[in-house]
Protein backbone atom coordinates (compact mmCIF):
# COMPACT_ATOMS: atom_id res chain seq x y z
CA UNK A 1 0.00 0.00 0.00
CA UNK A 2 1.41 3.35 -0.97
CA UNK A 3 1.95 5.91 1.58
CA UNK A 4 0.37 9.11 1.57
CA UNK A 5 1.71 12.50 2.56
CA UNK A 6 0.59 14.42 5.86
CA UNK A 7 -1.76 17.00 5.07
CA UNK A 8 -2.46 19.38 8.10
CA UNK A 9 -4.03 22.27 6.03
CA UNK A 10 -6.89 21.92 3.78
CA UNK A 11 -6.64 22.30 -0.10
CA UNK A 12 -7.42 25.86 -1.08
CA UNK A 13 -11.00 25.35 -2.19
CA UNK A 14 -13.15 28.41 -4.08
CA UNK A 15 -16.48 29.41 -2.21
CA UNK A 16 -17.21 28.58 1.69
CA UNK A 17 -20.57 27.08 3.18
CA UNK A 18 -23.45 29.84 4.13
CA UNK A 19 -22.92 31.49 7.13
CA UNK A 20 -25.05 29.66 10.09
CA UNK A 21 -26.50 30.46 13.05
CA UNK A 22 -24.58 27.98 14.25
CA UNK A 23 -21.30 29.75 13.57
CA UNK A 24 -21.91 32.23 15.53
CA UNK A 25 -22.03 32.91 19.15
CA UNK A 26 -24.77 34.15 20.91
CA UNK A 27 -23.43 38.19 20.62
CA UNK A 28 -22.57 37.27 17.27
CA UNK A 29 -25.66 36.32 16.26
CA UNK A 30 -27.14 38.90 18.04
CA UNK A 31 -25.30 41.15 15.49
CA UNK A 32 -26.22 39.55 12.98
CA UNK A 33 -29.88 40.31 13.48
CA UNK A 34 -29.26 43.70 13.99
CA UNK A 35 -27.35 44.01 10.48
CA UNK A 36 -30.46 42.39 8.62
CA UNK A 37 -32.60 45.27 10.32
CA UNK A 38 -34.37 43.35 13.09
CA UNK A 39 -34.22 43.86 16.96
CA UNK A 40 -31.27 41.75 18.59
CA UNK A 41 -33.72 39.47 20.42
CA UNK A 42 -34.78 38.02 17.45
CA UNK A 43 -31.70 35.89 17.07
CA UNK A 44 -32.92 33.81 20.66
CA UNK A 45 -36.06 33.47 19.07
CA UNK A 46 -34.18 31.85 15.73
CA UNK A 47 -31.60 29.50 18.43
CA UNK A 48 -34.67 28.39 20.38
CA UNK A 49 -36.00 27.50 16.98
CA UNK A 50 -32.43 24.98 16.11
CA UNK A 51 -31.38 24.15 19.16
CA UNK A 52 -34.70 22.95 21.68
CA UNK A 53 -37.04 22.83 18.96
CA UNK A 54 -35.15 21.20 15.93
CA UNK A 55 -36.03 22.67 13.42
CA UNK A 56 -34.91 25.59 10.88
CA UNK A 57 -38.75 25.29 9.14
CA UNK A 58 -39.91 29.18 8.74
CA UNK A 59 -43.63 28.09 8.80
CA UNK A 60 -42.80 26.45 12.57
CA UNK A 61 -41.73 29.94 14.01
CA UNK A 62 -45.07 31.31 14.28
CA UNK A 63 -43.42 33.60 16.96
CA UNK A 64 -41.88 35.49 14.09
CA UNK A 65 -43.40 37.81 12.07
CA UNK A 66 -44.75 36.83 9.40
CA UNK A 67 -42.96 39.34 7.07
CA UNK A 68 -39.86 38.30 8.27
CA UNK A 69 -39.49 34.56 9.03
CA UNK A 70 -38.48 33.74 5.37
CA UNK A 71 -35.93 36.14 5.29
CA UNK A 72 -34.35 35.41 8.58
CA UNK A 73 -34.53 32.01 8.10
CA UNK A 74 -32.53 32.62 4.83
CA UNK A 75 -29.84 34.95 6.60
CA UNK A 76 -29.11 32.49 9.14
CA UNK A 77 -30.32 28.96 9.17
CA UNK A 78 -29.82 28.45 5.30
CA UNK A 79 -29.53 24.46 4.25
CA UNK A 80 -25.82 23.08 4.73
CA UNK A 81 -26.02 18.98 4.56
CA UNK A 82 -28.55 17.41 2.20
CA UNK A 83 -28.64 13.46 3.30
CA UNK A 84 -27.80 11.31 0.42
CA UNK A 85 -28.73 7.82 2.33
CA UNK A 86 -29.98 6.85 5.34
CA UNK A 87 -28.18 2.98 5.93
CA UNK A 88 -29.16 1.00 9.24
CA UNK A 89 -27.77 -2.36 10.74
CA UNK A 90 -27.55 -3.57 14.66
CA UNK A 91 -31.67 -4.60 14.54
CA UNK A 92 -32.40 -0.66 13.73
CA UNK A 93 -29.80 0.63 16.96
CA UNK A 94 -27.01 2.01 14.40
CA UNK A 95 -27.88 4.43 11.37
CA UNK A 96 -24.87 5.68 9.13
CA UNK A 97 -26.04 8.70 7.30
CA UNK A 98 -24.69 10.21 4.06
CA UNK A 99 -24.07 13.72 3.49
CA UNK A 100 -23.70 16.16 0.91
CA UNK A 101 -22.14 19.82 1.76
CA UNK A 102 -22.90 22.99 -0.46
CA UNK A 103 -19.53 21.81 -2.67
CA UNK A 104 -20.21 18.74 -3.28
CA UNK A 105 -18.04 17.50 -0.41
CA UNK A 106 -18.97 14.15 1.04
CA UNK A 107 -19.46 13.14 5.10
CA UNK A 108 -20.66 10.28 6.96
CA UNK A 109 -22.35 10.94 10.49
CA UNK A 110 -23.16 7.16 12.52
CA UNK A 111 -26.24 7.24 14.99
CA UNK A 112 -26.24 4.29 17.36
CA UNK A 113 -28.51 3.63 20.43
CA UNK A 114 -27.41 1.47 23.50
CA UNK A 115 -29.32 0.22 26.00
CA UNK A 116 -28.27 3.53 28.73
CA UNK A 117 -27.35 6.73 25.83
CA UNK A 118 -27.77 8.04 22.39
CA UNK A 119 -24.12 8.53 20.93
CA UNK A 120 -23.59 10.22 17.21
CA UNK A 121 -20.46 10.17 15.91
CA UNK A 122 -19.62 13.25 13.89
CA UNK A 123 -17.54 14.14 10.74
CA UNK A 124 -15.03 17.29 11.79
CA UNK A 125 -13.56 17.13 7.92
CA UNK A 126 -14.42 15.89 4.45
CA UNK A 127 -12.10 13.19 4.30
CA UNK A 128 -8.82 13.30 6.54
CA UNK A 129 -5.02 14.13 5.98
CA UNK A 130 -3.18 12.16 8.64
CA UNK A 131 -2.80 8.92 6.60
CA UNK A 132 -2.87 6.51 8.85
CA UNK A 133 -3.03 3.01 6.48
CA UNK A 134 -5.50 0.96 7.97
CA UNK A 135 -8.32 3.50 7.92
CA UNK A 136 -10.44 3.92 4.66
CA UNK A 137 -10.83 7.89 5.47
CA UNK A 138 -7.41 8.44 5.82
CA UNK A 139 -6.84 6.67 2.55
CA UNK A 140 -8.91 8.85 1.15
CA UNK A 141 -7.26 12.46 1.44
CA UNK A 142 -8.44 15.42 2.63
CA UNK A 143 -11.07 17.51 0.77
CA UNK A 144 -11.96 20.43 3.03
CA UNK A 145 -12.67 21.14 6.53
CA UNK A 146 -16.30 21.60 7.82
CA UNK A 147 -18.02 24.46 9.48
CA UNK A 148 -18.57 24.55 12.84
CA UNK A 149 -22.39 24.43 11.57
CA UNK A 150 -21.84 21.54 9.52
CA UNK A 151 -20.56 19.69 12.32
CA UNK A 152 -23.18 20.76 14.60
CA UNK A 153 -25.68 19.84 11.93
CA UNK A 154 -25.00 16.25 12.08
CA UNK A 155 -25.65 16.62 15.49
CA UNK A 156 -29.16 18.55 15.71
CA UNK A 157 -30.37 16.42 12.72
CA UNK A 158 -29.47 13.58 15.00
CA UNK A 159 -30.98 14.63 17.81
CA UNK A 160 -34.48 15.05 15.61
CA UNK A 161 -34.19 11.59 14.18
CA UNK A 162 -33.55 10.21 17.87
CA UNK A 163 -36.34 12.52 19.24
CA UNK A 164 -38.46 11.37 16.51
CA UNK A 165 -38.13 8.10 16.88
CA UNK A 166 -36.09 7.16 13.64
CA UNK A 167 -33.80 5.11 15.61
CA UNK A 168 -35.35 2.84 17.80
CA UNK A 169 -37.87 4.38 20.50
CA UNK A 170 -38.59 8.20 20.88
CA UNK A 171 -35.92 9.53 23.14
CA UNK A 172 -32.83 11.96 23.33
CA UNK A 173 -29.24 12.34 22.16
CA UNK A 174 -27.25 12.09 25.02
CA UNK A 175 -23.02 11.80 23.41
CA UNK A 176 -21.29 13.26 20.66
CA UNK A 177 -18.23 11.84 19.79
CA UNK A 178 -15.73 13.14 17.25
CA UNK A 179 -14.67 10.15 15.56
CA UNK A 180 -15.65 10.42 12.43
CA UNK A 181 -14.21 11.47 9.47
CA UNK A 182 -11.38 13.88 9.93
CA UNK A 183 -8.69 14.97 12.71
CA UNK A 184 -10.68 17.73 14.93
CA UNK A 185 -7.68 19.15 15.86
CA UNK A 186 -6.43 19.76 12.78
CA UNK A 187 -9.52 21.91 12.30
CA UNK A 188 -9.12 23.54 15.64
CA UNK A 189 -11.32 26.65 15.59
CA UNK A 190 -14.39 25.19 13.87
CA UNK A 191 -14.16 21.96 16.25
CA UNK A 192 -13.88 25.00 19.26
CA UNK A 193 -16.86 26.80 18.20
CA UNK A 194 -19.11 23.50 17.36
CA UNK A 195 -18.32 22.22 21.23
CA UNK A 196 -19.79 25.29 22.39
CA UNK A 197 -22.73 25.07 20.30
CA UNK A 198 -23.25 21.33 21.20
CA UNK A 199 -22.82 22.76 25.03
CA UNK A 200 -24.09 25.91 25.65
CA UNK A 201 -27.23 25.55 27.64
CA UNK A 202 -30.47 26.14 25.44
CA UNK A 203 -31.43 28.43 23.63
CA UNK A 204 -28.21 29.40 22.97
CA UNK A 205 -26.65 25.93 22.24
CA UNK A 206 -28.16 22.05 22.30
CA UNK A 207 -27.40 22.06 26.33
CA UNK A 208 -25.49 19.11 26.15
CA UNK A 209 -22.84 18.53 28.92
CA UNK A 210 -19.23 19.08 28.21
CA UNK A 211 -18.21 15.20 29.77
CA UNK A 212 -20.74 13.54 27.51
CA UNK A 213 -18.44 14.79 24.26
CA UNK A 214 -15.32 13.05 23.21
CA UNK A 215 -12.74 14.80 21.03
CA UNK A 216 -10.19 12.66 19.18
CA UNK A 217 -6.92 12.90 17.73
CA UNK A 218 -4.01 10.86 16.63
CA UNK A 219 -2.01 13.03 18.54
CA UNK A 220 -1.57 16.74 17.41
CA UNK A 221 0.44 17.77 20.92
CA UNK A 222 0.70 21.62 20.18
CA UNK A 223 -3.36 21.67 19.62
CA UNK A 224 -4.12 19.34 22.70
CA UNK A 225 -1.99 21.46 25.06
CA UNK A 226 -4.40 24.46 23.43
CA UNK A 227 -7.47 22.38 24.15
CA UNK A 228 -5.94 21.83 27.95
CA UNK A 229 -6.07 25.74 28.61
CA UNK A 230 -9.90 25.93 26.95
CA UNK A 231 -11.36 25.36 30.48
CA UNK A 232 -13.57 22.70 29.15
CA UNK A 233 -14.29 19.23 30.65
CA UNK A 234 -15.19 17.30 27.63
CA UNK A 235 -12.94 13.87 27.12
CA UNK A 236 -9.92 13.80 25.11
CA UNK A 237 -9.01 10.23 23.28
CA UNK A 238 -5.77 9.60 21.31
CA UNK A 239 -5.54 7.30 19.15
CA UNK A 240 -2.10 5.87 20.07
CA UNK A 241 -2.45 2.29 18.59
CA UNK A 242 1.04 1.36 19.10
CA UNK A 243 3.18 2.09 22.16
CA UNK A 244 6.64 2.23 20.27
CA UNK A 245 7.58 4.57 17.77
CA UNK A 246 9.35 2.32 15.38
CA UNK A 247 5.71 1.14 14.79
CA UNK A 248 3.49 3.79 15.40
CA UNK A 249 5.48 5.72 12.58
CA UNK A 250 4.32 2.94 10.35
CA UNK A 251 0.49 3.14 11.99
CA UNK A 252 0.13 6.76 12.71
CA UNK A 253 2.41 8.62 10.49
CA UNK A 254 2.46 12.04 12.74
CA UNK A 255 3.97 9.94 15.04
CA UNK A 256 6.99 11.09 13.10
CA UNK A 257 6.65 14.72 14.07
CA UNK A 258 5.00 14.05 17.76
CA UNK A 259 6.62 10.91 18.86
CA UNK A 260 4.57 8.68 21.96
CA UNK A 261 6.22 10.71 24.65
CA UNK A 262 5.24 13.75 23.76
CA UNK A 263 1.76 12.61 22.83
CA UNK A 264 1.97 10.88 26.49
CA UNK A 265 3.18 14.13 27.61
CA UNK A 266 0.48 16.43 26.20
CA UNK A 267 -2.34 14.09 27.33
CA UNK A 268 -0.75 13.89 30.81
CA UNK A 269 -1.02 17.99 30.64
CA UNK A 270 -4.71 17.38 29.36
CA UNK A 271 -5.68 15.37 32.32
CA UNK A 272 -3.42 17.49 34.60
CA UNK A 273 -5.64 20.74 33.60
CA UNK A 274 -9.01 18.86 33.62
CA UNK A 275 -8.83 16.78 35.94
CA UNK A 276 -11.05 14.13 32.84
CA UNK A 277 -9.38 10.53 32.79
CA UNK A 278 -7.63 10.51 28.92
CA UNK A 279 -8.79 7.95 26.61
CA UNK A 280 -6.20 5.35 24.53
CA UNK A 281 -7.72 4.40 21.51
CA UNK A 282 -6.27 1.01 20.62
CA UNK A 283 -6.90 -1.03 17.12
CA UNK A 284 -5.49 -4.27 17.36
CA UNK A 285 -4.47 -5.54 14.46
CA UNK A 286 -3.20 -9.49 13.91
CA UNK A 287 -0.11 -9.85 14.33
CA UNK A 288 1.37 -6.38 13.98
CA UNK A 289 0.76 -4.64 17.43
CA UNK A 290 -1.54 -7.18 19.74
CA UNK A 291 2.09 -8.80 20.70
CA UNK A 292 2.14 -9.53 24.59
CA UNK A 293 5.37 -7.68 24.94
CA UNK A 294 3.81 -4.84 23.62
CA UNK A 295 0.60 -5.24 25.87
CA UNK A 296 3.27 -4.93 28.43
CA UNK A 297 4.98 -1.73 26.91
CA UNK A 298 1.74 -0.13 27.01
CA UNK A 299 0.84 -0.55 30.35
CA UNK A 300 3.60 0.19 31.83
CA UNK A 301 3.93 3.61 29.29
CA UNK A 302 0.83 4.86 30.63
CA UNK A 303 0.90 3.60 34.51
CA UNK A 304 4.32 6.16 34.15
CA UNK A 305 3.00 8.82 32.34
CA UNK A 306 -0.50 9.32 32.94
CA UNK A 307 -1.22 7.36 35.79
CA UNK A 308 -3.25 4.10 36.22
CA UNK A 309 -6.18 7.32 37.76
CA UNK A 310 -5.94 9.21 34.29
CA UNK A 311 -5.75 6.67 31.89
CA UNK A 312 -8.58 4.25 30.53
CA UNK A 313 -7.30 1.96 27.39
CA UNK A 314 -10.25 1.08 24.21
CA UNK A 315 -9.36 -2.05 22.58
CA UNK A 316 -11.05 -1.87 18.70
CA UNK A 317 -10.70 -4.92 17.30
CA UNK A 318 -9.40 -3.66 13.50
CA UNK A 319 -12.38 -3.55 11.18
CA UNK A 320 -11.56 -4.26 7.46
CA UNK A 321 -11.41 -1.61 5.24
CA UNK A 322 -10.78 -2.61 1.39
CA UNK A 323 -8.09 -3.04 -0.35
CA UNK A 324 -6.46 -3.72 3.45
CA UNK A 325 -4.27 -6.99 4.23
CA UNK A 326 -4.81 -6.54 7.76
CA UNK A 327 -7.68 -7.92 10.24
CA UNK A 328 -8.21 -8.07 13.78
CA UNK A 329 -6.63 -9.74 16.54
CA UNK A 330 -8.56 -12.92 17.44
CA UNK A 331 -10.49 -13.39 20.78
CA UNK A 332 -7.54 -15.19 22.54
CA UNK A 333 -5.13 -12.33 21.63
CA UNK A 334 -7.56 -9.82 22.47
CA UNK A 335 -7.94 -11.29 26.18
CA UNK A 336 -4.51 -11.36 27.05
CA UNK A 337 -3.78 -8.13 25.94
CA UNK A 338 -6.73 -6.78 28.19
CA UNK A 339 -5.05 -9.03 31.07
CA UNK A 340 -1.50 -7.42 30.37
CA UNK A 341 -3.27 -4.00 30.44
CA UNK A 342 -5.35 -4.56 33.69
CA UNK A 343 -2.19 -6.27 34.92
CA UNK A 344 -0.40 -2.96 35.04
CA UNK A 345 -3.11 -1.77 36.95
CA UNK A 346 -4.69 0.16 33.65
CA UNK A 347 -8.39 0.12 33.29
CA UNK A 348 -9.27 -1.62 29.60
CA UNK A 349 -12.04 -2.36 27.93
CA UNK A 350 -12.77 -3.76 24.21
CA UNK A 351 -15.11 -1.37 22.53
CA UNK A 352 -19.01 -2.30 21.54
CA UNK A 353 -18.20 -2.19 17.79
CA UNK A 354 -21.56 -0.93 15.91
CA UNK A 355 -21.57 -0.73 11.94
CA UNK A 356 -19.49 -3.07 10.91
CA UNK A 357 -21.65 -4.29 7.97
CA UNK A 358 -22.54 -0.97 6.54
CA UNK A 359 -18.82 0.34 6.82
CA UNK A 360 -19.74 2.78 9.75
CA UNK A 361 -17.36 1.31 12.44
CA UNK A 362 -14.42 3.10 13.51
CA UNK A 363 -12.16 3.54 10.44
CA UNK A 364 -14.53 2.76 8.06
CA UNK A 365 -15.91 5.82 6.94
CA UNK A 366 -15.51 6.64 3.32
CA UNK A 367 -18.19 9.06 2.24
CA UNK A 368 -19.20 6.86 -1.39
CA UNK A 369 -21.69 7.29 -3.20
Amino acid sequence: MASLPLVFDAPARAGKPPRHLADLSPAGRRAAAVELGEPAFRAGQLSAHYFARLTGDPAEMTDLPAATRDRLAGALLPPLLDVVRHVGCDGGDTRKTLWRGFDGALVESVLMRYPDRVTVCVSSQAGCGMACPFCATGQGGLTRNLSAAEIVEQVVASARAVRDGAVGPQGRLSNVVFMGMGEPLANYARVLGAVHRLTDPAPDGLGLSQRSVVVSTVGLVPAIHRLAGEGLQVTLAVSLHAPDDELRDTLVPVNTRWPVGDVLGAARAYATATGRRVSIEYALIRGVNDQPERASLLGRLLAERLGTAMAHVNLIPLNPTPGSEWDASPLPVQRDFVRRLRASGVSTTVRDTRGREIAGACGQLAARE
